[in-house]
């Protein structure tokens, strides 16, 4: 599998504190959505990490539960 950089500043992961910066939400409420699977993430040794195509996932599903709340 090989990857290939569209943008060479878009990182290949995020600490879930750099991926609640992009979201502009709080670290609390990253965690909580972590915990509950809402927001997938990769694991190395003891580290969660947040690669960008589950925060695009992420921001789809919020989409999505917007629309057919509305």
């Amino acid at each position: 599998m090989s990857v290939t950089l569209t943008d060479p500043a878009e990182r290949l992961l995020y600490r879930p504190e750099e991926a609640a910066a992009k979201l502009s939400i709080g670290r609390s409420l990253i965690y909580e959505e972590i915990r509950l699977g809402r927001l997938q993430t990769v694991r190395i040794g003891r580290r969660r990490l947040v690669p960008p195509e589950y925060i695009a996932r992420y921001v789809e599903l919020l989409k999505r539960e917007a629309e057919s709340a509305a």
